[in-house]
């Protein structure tokens, strides 16, 4: 039976949740985006451009020498200049919009993407600086909202939104009995740590596995500082292939790590078979708009609701172009809905108790926020150097591209949870 909680608005508010990944893939990078301008450059010169009610054909190669003329004979007209100016300015918009508009960080199976993102990530240090311990969205109350985001302090969005999502997972259980917890896909390890410290009974232990080495390493090192290292474990671990003997944990906490499964359905699966009987499993996730009652229209098999590209059906050419880049900019495999992984629970046979939520309305906020932190308070970046530059431009771009997914219903936030029967 599922249960979907109204407590939590379904739909959508204003216009805005998670950070992201490292800025680029191993061995990509600024030599890479240099060739791209160079390249969409090549394109554009010839670009027919309209200035001061005449049209033009020029390069900016052509720009250059015009400006060069001008300084060393005869006095250019102020026409052929604003022409000539103009023209250079669209042909660098039309490289810097061809570049922005290509994802940079695909997910590509196989080669420890994911992996290799966020150990790029951990060792740059940007994204734990604004983001702190936790890598992932905020939770804002609707008074949080109507004050402006602003006014709410970035990081204890992030504890708030743990307080939040145990509050609301633990709801089916005595979790006064909560013994051993594992936590999947960990990140810096913040929340395990969170849970260790506070939220947790005392009795109670926490695994934590993530695909990132350095991640743990950090993870680790935070443990030991923070007196948590007894009640703490982190391990390198694939969620889709994991060490641990069925039936080992009493809660299974899983925040914003689905994005990056190639497999949903093994990624719930595998989650399900280490909990034990009576055991609660928690899914936080960014999601896709559901899309069954098409697929069904359309005669195609429902199972493919689970499937990479395949259950696209009913989505717009331009709304999949916008997933797409979603999917691709931060090292996703591809979305779906949480009224799908609420299905992948049921089809297991093994739960009970299935309760789902949108949480798009409190975690919105979180995209423009992080935008703005980093507008506040730039020096880390500044004294980063070009190669920073670089990347905060796209990821301030896809913050926001994710905000209007938010707002507009292409994307939601998930919550899911079950009991293993």
């Amino acid at each position: 039976m599922l249960h979907h909680h109204h407590h939590h608005s379904p739909h959508r508010i204003g216009s805005s949740a998670r950070a992201a990944s490292s800025f680029e893939t191993a061995g990509g990078g600024y030599s890479a985006a240099s060739q791209q301008i160079v390249d969409a450059h090549q394109q554009a010169v010839g670009t027919t451009t309209t200035a001061a009610a005449h049209t033009t054909s020029v390069s900016s190669h052509q720009v250059i020498a015009t400006l060069s003329a001008s300084t060393a004979a005869a006095p250019v007209s102020p026409l052929v200049m604003a022409a000539g100016a103009t023209a250079a300015l669209a042909t660098i918009a039309l490289a810097a919009k061809k570049i922005l508009d290509t994802p940079s960080r695909e997910y590509v199976a196989g080669a420890d993407t994911v992996g290799n993102e966020y150990d790029a990530w951990t060792e740059e240090g940007v994204l734990e600086y604004y983001w702190g311990e936790h890598i992932h969205l905020g939770y804002y109350t609707d008074e949080e909202r109507a004050a402006g985001y602003k006014k709410k302090d970035f990081k204890k969005a992030k504890f708030d939104f743990v307080d939040e999502m145990y509050k609301w997972g633990t709801q089916a259980i005595d979790s006064s009995k909560v013994k051993k917890v594992l936590d999947v896909g960990c990140g810096f390890g913040g929340t395990s740590r969170y849970l260790a410290k506070k939220l947790l009974p005392e009795h109670a232990d926490v695994t934590a596995i993530t695909l990132s080495p350095k991640q743990v390493e950090r993870a680790t090192q935070l443990a030991k500082e923070q007196g948590v290292h007894e009640k703490t474990n982190f391990q390198v671990m694939d969620a889709l292939n994991m060490d641990f003997p069925d039936n080992s944990f009493d809660l299974v906490w899983a925040c914003e790590s689905g994005e990056h499964m190639p497999d949903k359905t093994k990624y719930v699966n595998e989650m399900i078979r280490v909990l034990k009987p009576g055991g609660r499993l928690i899914i936080a996730t960014w999601c896709q708009r559901d899309n069954l009652e098409e697929l069904k229209a359309s005669g195609t098999s429902e199972e493919v609701m689970a499937n990479a590209y395949e259950n696209l059906v009913g989505f717009t050419d331009e709304e999949k172009e916008r997933l797409d880049f979603l999917y691709r900019e931060w090292a996703h495999p591809y979305f779906i809905s949480y009224e799908e992984y609420a299905r992948i629970c049921e089809r297991s046979g093994v739960v009970k108790d299935v309760t789902m939520a949108d949480w798009a309305k409190e975690t919105i906020d979180s995209w423009r926020h992080s935008i703005w932190v980093g507008v506040w308070d730039p020096w880390i970046v500044v004294f980063k150097g070009p190669k920073v530059w670089y990347k905060t431009i796209r990821e301030i771009v896809t913050l926001e591209r994710m905000h209007r997914a938010f707002d507009d219903g292409l994307l939601t936030y998930g919550m899911i949870s079950c009991t293993k029967k």
